[in-house]
């Protein structure tokens, strides 16, 4: 029987480094950056998944009425994923599905993803929100000040625009910080937290705890192997040979998604007022996941 792990993030924070090294888990060679995200849970903001869960046409219903179903859908499942084989691998029982939502709660009190009906818990990826920005800019096709102030907005959104249908359901991000707060100050299902900088730094380490999080004993030697098949530079050169679907077609970073793949770029990128702004909106929840602030005093 599948397991469904949500692998939670701000957006820009690591989540897809992070798939990519759970599908290269038993591969013999790296997997195609174009072809892993289904096999491994995909993502939670899905429509064609949220059709074929719940056999309704979402594009005639408003956000708030999808996001009434959307607990639902978590917990009828994905009827083609249930139909196909487990992937041959040791992580094979579980599904791996990104989701960039706020751990958000409907107005009866319902839990949007479903609860524990939803998943059996959590790994909450987070990363540097000054280095986030820089990337989330790219993303959004926006100027940094622009991007730093969707960050500091408790009502940010992706895919949220009422006159145009967009590919994915509406998710609401909330700002970074309460996007993590809201995940660990939940209670439904348990929450493991990677910090971006620590997969970084130590991935196979990383890697390994955050399976064993999840019940899955993996050796170093298996985790090592598909920590170089997802290395930034095997991938970045799969992206310019191939493209990468999910790469934005805009901003300054030429449509690329894997940017720069770097810990601290930050103190080259931003100004020390765009640091000043970062740290004065989420400084608290900086300390509390231990992110030195270069200004300590905007937070005092």
């Amino acid at each position: 029987m599948t397991r469904r792990v949500w692998l939670a993030s701000y957006p820009k924070s690591g989540n897809t480094w992070a798939r990519l090294l759970l599908a290269n888990i038993g591969q013999d060679e790296p997997v195609s950056i174009n072809d892993f995200g289904g096999k491994r849970g995909g993502i939670a903001s899905a429509r064609d998944w949220f059709e074929r869960a719940l056999h309704l046409p979402s594009g005639l219903l408003t956000h708030d009425e999808c996001d009434a179903l959307r607990p639902l859908m978590y917990a009828a499942g994905d009827p083609l994923a249930a139909a196909r084989p487990p992937a041959p691998t040791p992580v094979g029982h579980l599904s791996f599905c990104k989701v960039h939502d706020a751990y958000h709660r409907l107005t009866d009190g319902r839990p949007l993803l479903g609860g524990a009906d939803g998943a059996m818990g959590a790994i909450l990826i987070v990363r540097d929100p000054r280095d986030v920005a820089a990337s989330f800019a790219n993303h959004l096709g926006r100027d940094l000040d622009q991007a730093i102030r969707v960050m500091a907005d408790p009502g940010a959104g992706l895919c949220d625009i009422v006159t145009a249908q967009r590919n994915q359901l509406r998710q609401r991000l909330s700002s970074w910080s309460g996007h993590a707060a809201s995940w660990l100050e939940q209670q439904d299902v348990p929450v493991h937290l990677v910090a971006y900088e620590a997969l970084h730094r130590d991935p196979v380490r990383t890697l390994v705890e955050a399976l064993a999080f999840c019940g899955v004993s993996l050796g170093v030697t298996e985790a090592a192997r598909a920590v170089s098949f997802a290395d930034f530079d095997v991938v970045r050169t799969q992206e310019e040979r191939e493209g990468f679907r999910e790469a934005p077609s805009h901003g300054g970073g030429g449509g690329r998604f894997f940017r720069s793949g770097r810990a601290g770029g930050w103190r080259e990128e931003l100004t020390d007022n765009q640091v000043r702004a970062i740290e004065s909106a989420h400084g608290v929840m900086m300390r509390k996941l231990g992110y030195n602030l270069h200004f300590p005093e905007v937070t005092e």
